[in-house]
């Protein structure tokens, strides 16, 4: 399985709870709209008054079955949607993508 990383910082003018309110609501319903999408997962910044915080907000992975598929559903009207929706909370100057083979060990 193939899946896309995208480690999301939000824009400094939309505050944390906002930023999650988007990304779980809106977002993810453009992003479960994408053809060919296996599975999707968010994973949102724990407070941790231990710890430091990492800097960014979430890291977003959708999976799909190969990089065609992939390429192909962000070439769609819905994968398009999805990326340009990302300008309204996310800082895109500071956010980062890969792709990558998840290889699961235990």
């Amino acid at each position: 399985m193939l899946s896309s990383w995208w480690c999301l910082y939000r824009r400094p003018d939309v505050p944390v709870e906002r930023f999650r309110e988007i990304l779980r609501g809106e977002h993810a319903a453009m992003a479960e709209s994408l053809p060919g999408l296996r599975k999707y997962v968010q994973n949102h910044v724990a407070p941790d008054a231990t710890r430091p915080h990492p800097g960014w907000d979430a890291v977003v992975e959708p999976y799909w079955d190969d990089w065609p598929s992939m390429e192909a559903a962000w070439q769609t009207l819905e994968g398009q949607r999805s990326t340009a929706h990302l300008e309204d909370f996310v800082d895109l100057s500071r956010s980062t993508w890969s792709v990558v083979y998840e290889e699961i060990r235990r």
